[in-house]
């Protein structure tokens, strides 16, 4: 049980999930490493034609992903993506 903002809550509160480390590799794969401690590679590529990620079709600028906050970031915040989104990556 937990109590956040006055409210008292069954259960155990979760830690947000972050992104401690990124470091994007070829063929639009990125290499993230989690606040749980597990380590993933996950596949870009798919998410590339979703309006919000095109611009991140031009290889310079995927590569200059930065964390902010614990979140992949590019182009001063304007594109980002939430740390959840690359749990189904392929665990290393």
């Amino acid at each position: 049980m937990y109590e956040k903002d006055g409210i008292v809550y069954a259960g155990t509160l979760e830690p947000l999930l972050k992104v401690i480390a990124v470091q994007p590799l070829d063929d639009y794969r990125m290499h993230l490493e989690f606040s749980t401690g597990k380590t993933k590679v996950f596949d870009f590529t798919p998410l590339l034609d979703i309006p919000c990620f095109r611009p991140l079709r031009e290889k310079s600028l995927f590569d200059q992903v930065y964390l902010d906050h614990g979140v992949p970031s590019w182009d001063g915040g304007n594109i980002d993506i939430a740390p959840e989104a690359f749990f189904a990556g392929e665990e290393i």
